[in-house]
């Protein structure tokens, strides 16, 4: 709550600094991000934290963290963190990070311009390969416990698989697919389900799991974008913000950052 009272008070005083000139005239870039996202976010650290460190840096200005939690929805979050600001009195920020780059989202929000896509997330599961060496479908489970996150994609997906055959077997009390890893990992079930970055940042690099695509024909194959969000008038920053993008993933930089978190970069 500290850090929403420092840096709302910082962007409700710079509330109409959207173009880059005035960014930079400031000499910080406010970035929103969602509290508690690993491996994106958490107290601080995190995948966004450090490539909007890098992308500030890359502009020529200091990085400000916005950080704020989820609102019911994703126009909820663009309005609050981008276009008008949160009634509490925090925000906007001049940009926010992981914001899905999808056509109705940008058509229903005239008020931001989406773009800057940094990442391409999937619904995956992760197994143990000395119980389950081969999952082509959900029927080779068997009665085997499966941890996922209940409110969540995954969550969803799976408990309506099959008609719910699977609904008994599943563990839905954990609050992400991290959290679902650490009990893959304790031996607590013998699957889990969740988004790739966040199976990814526990278990990658250990040869005892194995993740793949959630082996499911409804879930989304092509996975989705994240990018950006910048008020709609803010032209310039979003240019400078694609530029700084493009240039920090030429360079390198942003697939080490995704490796530092143990995370595959999937370009979008």
């Amino acid at each position: 709550m500290l850090a929403w009272a420092a840096a709302g008070a910082l962007a409700g005083n710079q509330a109409g600094a959207t173009t880059l000139a005035q960014v930079r005239e400031r000499g910080r870039l406010l970035v929103g991000l969602y509290e508690d996202m690993p491996p994106f976010h958490v107290k601080g650290q995190g995948i966004d934290v450090e490539l909007g460190q890098a992308l500030a840096e890359a502009i020529g200005v200091k990085f400000s963290p916005l950080p704020f939690n989820a609102d019911e929805n994703m126009g909820d979050d663009l309005r609050n963190m981008v276009w008008k600001g949160h009634y509490l009195g925090y925000g906007p920020a001049d940009v926010l990070m992981h914001v899905p780059v999808d056509r109705p989202l940008i058509e229903a929000t005239p008020q931001a311009s989406i773009f800057g896509p940094y990442y391409r997330e999937h619904v995956v599961l992760a197994r143990r390969v000395d119980e389950l060496p081969v999952l082509d479908s959900l029927a080779q489970l068997g009665k085997r416990r499966v941890a996922v996150a209940g409110q969540t994609l995954a969550g969803w997906l799976l408990i309506g698989a099959d008609g719910g055959a699977y609904r008994e077997q599943l563990l839905t009390q954990w609050k992400d697919g991290c959290e679902a890893a650490r009990a893959l990992q304790r031996g607590e079930v013998s699957a889990a389900a969740g988004l790739a970055s966040e199976l990814e940042t526990v278990l990658a690099g250990d040869a005892a799991y194995r993740i793949e695509p959630l082996p499911l024909p409804r879930a989304p194959r092509d996975g989705w974008a994240a990018g950006m969000a910048v008020k709609r008038d803010a032209t310039d920053l979003a240019h400078a913000l694609q530029q700084a993008l493009n240039d920090l993933e030429k360079a390198g930089r942003v697939g080490e950052i995704f490796a530092k978190y143990k995370v595959a970069w999937r370009p979008a």
